[in-house]
């Protein structure tokens, strides 16, 4: 299909922002435990899931709230130009010569701007495409992030792993610097975005409100987006059993590193192994949007749920050493790009356009809190019992959960078809 100008400058940014995600799904856990020395390998998973909760967290909290005032004709660009610049700003600082304690505060804030940014950035897709194109652009989206994001990759992997040799730097150093290339990438490739988009769906003013008065009505405006999502059983079904699934997703994509280093894979074969995932996924996301168009964005949601079933459990209990984390990683590349793509596409199609921001912050509560249970599920279990296989397999029950409601929502809905036909 081909793509219009505002629609490939708004995949840009993927392309973009995925450079950070994939460095702090790979890279960024190893270097935590290479400066957090002396803590064992349970202390470590925790510290780092605990990380990603808090994080999680605030971008719950906050996002129904600003997605309310970004709602607003105008606003939503400048919400999003705001954390893209938090988190770029806050990358950077991650360069710097930290204790670990310091470094995890700057990550956990720079991943806020990054997730906060990218709320605003799933609700311009309302904005920038119809419902009918919406699968395959938000499929092209994840498709063209996860096989660009490779590109700066390899080049802090070889500064990484060539520096200390070729340069005479420290291999510390290195990695430090990869904070710097990820996101000079990462600005490069949201400039076109924000010199092209232009808020179509909105809140119109009537008047020139006071902030108080404007807050109030963010807050009655959430009350009723509140109300409006309880009455459609569609919607809130689909949230539900998103909370449930999406958890499953999030939490293998955080923790794959960090579990991986704690059966004592070897740290390049970990960063080697999710670089396959980002080509795999690539040729993926894209068949997986045009398989949504032939046999339905829901039939391919519960496809990907079941896939993760069995990825949860393969992790659990056979990856022991670096060829099982090498298909763990192959797994997880087929299904990863094209879940994540048509639950945002899904979701747009059944809410009102003008109020994308405000619902896609509820989209985000309810994803959110899913890592938030997610890795503190597997915080708790590993804390508890000193195994990080056992904190693994607890995930598999929530995406069972959300699977049952899958199948509930789309008998749901196959009687709304039956019953129009008639």
């Amino acid at each position: 299909m081909k793509f219009s100008a505002l629609e490939r400058n708004w995949v840009m940014y993927d392309v973009g922002n995925s450079a950070l995600v994939l460095l702090n799904t790979s890279v960024v856990p190893i270097y935590f435990s290479a400066i957090n020395t002396g803590a064992s390998s349970a202390d470590l998973v925790s510290a780092w899931a605990n990380a990603q909760t808090i994080a999680s967290l605030a971008v719950a909290l906050l996002m129904p709230i600003l997605g309310s005032l970004a709602d607003y004709a105008g606003n939503k660009i400048k919400f999003f130009l705001g954390f893209f610049l938090t988190g770029l700003v806050l990358c950077f600082a991650q360069a710097l010569p930290l204790s670990a304690f310091a470094f995890l505060i700057i990550y956990v804030l720079c991943t806020v701007g990054l997730n906060s940014s990218m709320t605003f950035y799933d609700a311009m897709l309302c904005d920038i495409t119809t419902d009918e194109r919406m699968d395959a652009v938000s499929s092209a989206g994840f498709a063209w992030g996860y096989v660009g994001s490779t590109i700066p990759f390899i080049a802090c992997l070889g500064l990484i792993f060539g520096g200390p040799g070729l340069l005479g730097l420290d291999k510390l150093l290195c990695t430090r610097l990869s904070f710097v290339i990820t996101g000079a990438w990462w600005l490069v490739f949201t400039i076109p975005l924000l010199k092209t988009y232009r808020q179509v769906h909105g809140k119109e003013r009537t008047v020139k409100e006071k902030f108080l008065v404007n807050m109030k009505s963010t807050f009655q405006g959430i009350g009723n987006t509140m109300s409006a999502i309880a009455k459609n059983k569609v919607l809130l079904l689909y949230m539900v059993a998103f909370f449930f699934y999406i958890d499953g997703v999030h939490t293998v994509i955080s923790m794959a590193t960090s579990y991986g280093a704690s059966l004592g894979i070897d740290s390049t074969q970990l960063i080697l192994a999710l670089l396959v995932t980002q080509f795999v996924a690539f040729p993926s996301a894209i068949i997986y949007g045009r398989l949504a168009g032939k046999l339905g964005t829901l039939t391919m949601i519960m496809v990907a749920v079941l896939a993760y079933v069995g990825i949860v459990l393969f992790a659990a209990f056979f990856l022991t050493d670096a060829v099982e984390f090498w298909i763990l990683a192959f797994l997880v590349g087929l299904f990863q790009g094209g879940i994540q793509a048509l639950s945002r596409s899904y979701f747009g199609k059944l809410i009102p356009k003008h109020q994308a921001n405000e619902y896609y912050g509820f989209f985000d509560i309810f994803g959110r809190y899913a890592s938030v249970m997610g890795t503190l599920l597997v915080s708790v279990v590993t804390s508890l019992t000193q195994d990080p296989s056992l904190g693994v397999l607890s995930i598999g029950i929530l995406l069972l959960v959300g699977f049952v409601i899958l199948i509930k929502l789309a008998g749901l809905q196959k009687q709304a078809e039956l019953s129009s036909a008639s």
